[in-house]
C-alpha cells in the first residue's frame, strides 16, 4: 500500500521557507537529497522506508517548494535548513546521499542534535577528489542559455570514465534524445542551484580529518559502479570517523537511492536506523 503523504514546511534561520514532505510512523528519518534532485525523488525510498520510520523528504533550498538559494548561499545555510527540518519534526536520523551527504556531516560537526547519519557517495571532496576545472565553462553555458550543454558537461566531468572520455557535442546531442520533456522541465531549473553546491564541495576541498570530531554512528555507503568522483572519499572519511561503517555494495551505482534501487538501500537504512 502507498504511504499517506503529508506537506509541511518551515522557516529556516534566514527566513528561507524549507519545504518538506512527511510519510509513514516511527522514529524520524530525515532524508537530504543530492544536486539534481528534489524531495520528490526520493519518494520510493520513503515508501519503503514507510512502515518503520516516519520519514522527512526534504526540498533543499533552490528547490521543489523551498525557497532560492540567496546571494549568500553556502554550506552553513544547508546545515541551518537541516537543524531547522530536525526541530520541527524532531528527526534526529539523517541520510543524505551525494551533496546531501556533505550536508549532513558539516550538520554533524555544528551540532550534537543529529544521533545517527547514513550517506551514500556524499559529496565530500578530499585531497581533489571532486574535480572542479570545468565549473567556469558549466557558468558561462548556463549564462549564454545553453543549460543542454552545461549539463552534458556537468555529466561528463563528474561522470563515469567511459562517459568522461566523450566529446561534450556528443554527449549533448545523446542526452537530449534520452532526457525528453516533462523529466528535462524537473531538471533544467537545477543545473543553477547544482553549480552551486559543487563549488561549496569544492571550497571545503581538503584532509578527511575535517570530521575526526563526529563522534556519532556513521553509515558510510557507496555503489561500486559509482564514479570516482563520488567515492573517492569514502575510505579516508572511515579512516578518520571513529564510529563510522563503510559498505561498498556491488551492482549498485551513485543513483542508487533516488532511481535504481530504493528499496535495496531502504534495507540498509532500516538495519542502522533501527
Amino acid at each position: 500500500m502507498t504511504a499517506k503523504l503529508r506537506s509541511d514546511a518551515v522557516k529556516s534561520a534566514d527566513g528561507t521557507t524549507i519545504g518538506f514532505t512527511t510519510l509513514g510512523d516511527g522514529d524520524g528519518v530525515i532524508v537530504v537529497g543530492g544536486s539534481m534532485t528534489t524531495g520528490a525523488d526520493y519518494t520510493h525510498l520513503g515508501e519503503a522506508l514507510a512502515s518503520s520510520f516516519t520519514v522527512h523528504l526534504v526540498d533543499r533550498r533552490g528547490r521543489g517548494r523551498s525557497g532560492p538559494q540567496g546571494a549568500g548561499y553556502s554550506i552553513d545555510k544547508e546545515c541551518e535548513d537541516l537543524l531547522a527540518v530536525m526541530d520541527t519534526t524532531g528527526a534526529r536520523n539523517v541520510f543524505g546521499h551525494s551533496f546531501g551527504g556533505l550536508v549532513a556531516l558539516e550538520t554533524g560537526l555544528r551540532s550534537s542534535a543529529i544521533e545517527r547519519i547514513a550517506a551514500w557517495d556524499p559529496g565530500v571532496s578530499v585531497n581533489g577528489s571532486i574535480p572542479s576545472g570545468w565549473v567556469q565553462r558549466c557558468s558561462e553555458l548556463l549564462a549564454g542559455g545553453d543549460n543542454r550543454a552545461a549539463f552534458a558537461l556537468f555529466v561528463k566531468s563528474l561522470g563515469p570514465k567511459p562517459i568522461r572520455t566523450l566529446p561534450l557535442w556528443y554527449l549533448k546531442i545523446v542526452f537530449r534524445l534520452a532526457i525528453r520533456e516533462p523529466q528535462w522541465t524537473h531538471m533544467a531549473p537545477l543545473l543553477e542551484p547544482a553549480l552551486a553546491e559543487h563549488a561549496e564541495s569544492v571550497r571545503l576541498d581538503g584532509a578527511a580529518d575535517r570530521y575526526a570530531s563526529i563522534c556519532i554512528p556513521v553509515l558510510l555507503l557507496g555503489g561500486a559502479k559509482s564514479p570516482s568522483s563520488a567515492t573517492g572519499g569514502l575510505v579516508p572519511l572511515h579512516d578518520t570517523i571513529s564510529g563510522s561503517t563503510l559498505r561498498v555494495i556491488d551492482g549498485l551505482d551513485h543513483f542508487a537511492p533516488d532511481e535504481k534501487a530504493p528499496e535495496r538501500v531502504a534495507e540498509l537504512l532500516r538495519g542502522f536506523f533501527a
